[in-house]
């Protein structure tokens, strides 16, 4: 089953009124938690069982029949950080994960339930699901996100602390699996995820990864260009995704529109498989992204098409 899902906020703030529910927007790593075949199963937004890469979770298997949604978020000075779950992500190794486990814990925040000890949950109201989340027995490592009243009150409050930002739900909504049309985020900066179609070097000279040339699939397939982004890019971020890159490589340019030459210079082209996650201001009428920072490669995501703000 997709998770059900949030449309931007149109005015760029969270609704007001007494019928939505105001959460906390978690920056972390997506998943619902599946026990109904007497095992945990995490599975990512693109359909992949991550559970392997959190063994401090494990215990969610001890609710039978059960199927959660919520984000695994690891935190960094007591704020949600996608560059510590970065870390987490993609590792598998069991010696590797329980090095991290130790120096990077997560913690899984649970903002709904569609499933409780076999009962489908699906068609009962938000408020009734809290209900229902709020009366079981949570392992350690596993917290209920918060819910709030004031949505304006939490906005301002998110934006003081470094948060995401807020997502707020209907209050008498079913959960609708892959639906957007009654949650609504409001993000004090975006994020997307992006294909890399193309890298170039560091201007210094020294051969290592300076910028992504970033790119997204519009309607048609087509893979357009939204611009180069370099700032994020730490030592060891650019090592990890310079290694996917070379493994791609191409000769040719793999977008359906020109790259601007001042872009285009010196870069390396890739195919466009890996996807990275990107935070930016907004965006140019041509579709640029302004104030682009690559956060880290994604696994468990596909790429947002063009057409996403």
């Amino acid at each position: 089953m997709d998770p059900m899902l949030a449309t931007p906020a149109a005015s760029g703030v969270p609704p007001r009124g007494s019928g939505w529910a105001f959460e906390v927007k978690w920056d972390g790593v997506r998943a619902l938690a599946d026990t109904t075949d007497g095992r945990l199963r995490l599975w990512s937004r693109n359909g992949r069982d991550v559970a392997a890469g959190y063994p401090e979770l494990a215990p969610l298997a001890d609710l039978a029949d059960t199927i959660l949604d919520g984000e695994i978020v690891a935190l960094a000075d007591g704020v949600p950080s996608f560059a510590a779950i970065a870390e987490r992500m993609h590792v598998r190794d069991r010696q590797r994960v329980a090095a991290l486990v130790r120096r990077v814990p997560v913690t899984y925040l649970v903002f709904d339930v569609l499933r409780s000890e076999g009962v489908d949950r699906t068609a009962d109201t938000y408020d009734e699901r809290r209900g229902v989340l709020a009366a079981l027995d949570l392992p350690p490592s596993v917290q209920l996100s918060p819910v709030y009243d004031d949505g304006a009150e939490l906005w301002a409050v998110t934006l003081e602390h470094g948060l995401e930002g807020v997502v707020a739900k209907r209050r008498a909504s079913a959960y609708r699996s892959g639906r957007r049309d009654d949650w609504v985020k409001a993000a004090h900066r975006r994020t997307r995820a992006a294909l890399v179609g193309g890298w170039r070097s560091e201007s210094t000279g020294s051969g290592r990864l300076g910028a992504l040339l970033l790119g997204a699939p519009d309607e048609s397939g087509a893979l357009r260009y939204l611009g180069r982004a370099g700032s994020g890019l730490t030592t060891a971020a650019a090592k990890a995704i310079r290694a996917e890159l070379d493994s791609d490589a191409r000769a040719t340019s793999p977008f359906d529109e020109p790259v601007p030459a001042a872009d285009a210079a010196g870069a390396r082209w890739c195919e466009p498989r890996l996807v990275v996650d990107v935070r930016y201001l907004t965006r140019s009428p041509a579709g640029r992204l302004r104030q682009p920072v690559v956060r880290g490669a994604r696994l468990d995501v596909d790429p947002d098409d063009w057409e996403t703000p």
